[in-house]
């Protein structure tokens, strides 16, 4: 590293590891899954509370800190002028639902062998510290900053982000934004989403019950069906259990759990408890023919046996995904979250998806996100690919991806680490989303130093 500024953020980095890891853990320790609205708590009371401490966390660094009426909050190195243009980072305090499979309780951070362990330390309360800390070198240094440097903290990343359009409504946007919240070194473009609900007709058959998953946009690792028909007519599978009571009999499904964007290796129960059901052949003409679609949505993660396989040669293939299951007033309803690359659209997906119903199923409830790509050659974009590329040593590009996040929602923005694509979980450890989820302590370190070296070379360009 070249860089003689590096020396000093090195310093910084190293003289603040037990208290980055101490932060880590108390913003962790809130549970901040989406509520039921309140007072000043737009997306529930866990969220507000996760921003809270966030802000708590950033004024005992030393910086200036608001909340937007509990859409959002930020910390900063300074104020900010009216029309002054400025940089942000933006991570998010909310979380996804816990799930099942964990070890320990998944919000007390434990670490072992290196690795922090809990809900939210990739995604994304881990990097959301880090950039507090970023901004603190900067603030502690005295660094005369040509754009002033705002951490904005979201609490709706995970379902609606609405926090971002509620920011874009009432404040200037940034002139350049990166949010830590996928993988590094620069992802430049993301794919369409499409997101909805097949919903069965009233059933009145076998089925009693049917629950799954804990997100739209999580593979599910736990299902259960309730079923009239005796355990000895389910045909076993693996990942399938049973007991009977009172003349029903339940199927448990474990599946192994995985972000929606990325399901490769994963393992859908609900899959397991559709195909039981179908191999078995215990379901009346309703119920089988609406099981059957999800069969078919199930099947294959690229989505080919639905008719809507989709590769532009720009992103990765397409991917759906069945994410939640629930059975209310005698009908089943099934959530599925598709990503989708630029020689598709929403149009051609729902109708495909709508053919694959045929009169055995609806469609519900969609909605739909286009595509977005910025050019590599961008000034700021080359400013972080190469100071990833000079402190990591390695030679990256940009690269495009199937998760979704907040660098969409500004006019020039993209996603900057801090995971790692090709980062073997240890056996211990789960991804985003999944039980144990893990994050690497020290590759967090080295994520900080990025940030702050990425901010200081970023004052030096023309936005």
């Amino acid at each position: 590293m070249n860089d003689p500024r590096f020396a000093s953020i090195d310093a910084f980095a190293e003289q603040n590891r037990d208290a980055i890891l101490r932060d880590i853990t108390r913003l962790v320790a809130v549970p901040s899954v989406e509520g039921e609205p309140a007072p000043g708590a737009p997306f529930g009371t866990g969220p507000r509370a996760a921003l809270d401490k966030a802000l708590e966390i950033a004024a005992e660094l030393g910086l200036d800190t608001h909340n937007a009426e509990g859409y959002i909050g930020w910390a900063e190195t300074g104020p900010i002028a009216e029309g002054q243009k400025y940089l942000a980072t933006i991570t998010h305090c909310d979380v996804v639902p816990e799930g099942n499979g964990w070890d320990a309780d998944p919000y007390t951070v434990r670490v072992r062998d290196g690795w922090l362990l809990g809900r939210g330390v990739a995604d994304d309360k881990g990097p959301a510290i880090l950039t507090l800390y970023a901004l603190k070198y900067l603030k502690d240094n005295g660094v005369q900053l040509k754009y002033p440097v705002r951490a904005l903290l979201g609490v709706n990343e995970e379902t609606r982000m609405e926090d971002v359009d509620y920011y874009a409504e009432h404040y200037e946007q940034p002139a350049f934004c990166f949010t830590p919240d996928a993988e590094f070194p620069v992802c430049n473009g993301e794919k369409g989403g499409f997101n909805g609900e097949i919903v069965s007709p009233v059933l009145n058959g076998v089925i009693r019950d049917f629950a799954g998953g804990v997100a739209h946009n999580a593979v599910p690792d736990r299902a259960s069906c309730v079923v009239a028909v005796p355990a000895a007519r389910l045909k076993e599978g693996t990942g399938l259990t049973f007991t009977e009571e009172n003349g029903l009999t339940t199927i448990h499904a474990v599946g192994k759990s995985g972000h929606a964007a990325t399901p490769e290796g994963t393992v859908n129960a609900i899959s397991l408890i559709v195909n039981c059901l179908l191999d078995s052949g215990v379901c009346n003409e309703t119920e089988t023919a609406y099981l059957q679609v999800l069969a078919k949505l199930h099947a294959s993660t690229d989505g080919s046996a639905l008719g809507i396989a989709a590769d532009d040669g720009l992103f990765t293939p397409l991917t759906i995904i069945g994410g939640t299951i629930e059975y209310k007033d005698g009908c089943l309803r099934q959530t599925f979250d598709c990503r989708y690359p630029t020689n598709t659209d929403a149009d051609k997906l729902t109708a495909a998806v709508q053919a694959a119903c045929g009169t055995a199923a609806k469609l519900e409830n969609t909605t739909s996100r286009v595509p977005f790509y910025i050019d590599a050659d961008s000034p700021a974009i080359q400013t972080l690919i190469s100071t990833y590329n000079e402190v990591t040593g390695e030679n990256q590009k940009p690269f495009t991806m199937g998760g979704g996040t907040y660098a969409r929602h500004f006019p020039y923005a993209v996603s900057f680490g801090p995971e790692h694509a090709d980062m073997v979980l240890p056996e211990f450890a789960g991804p985003m989303h999944g039980a144990n989820e893990g994050a690497e302590f020290e590759k967090l370190i080295e994520a900080l130093k990025i940030y702050i070296l990425a901010l200081l070379r970023l004052q030096e360009i023309e936005l």
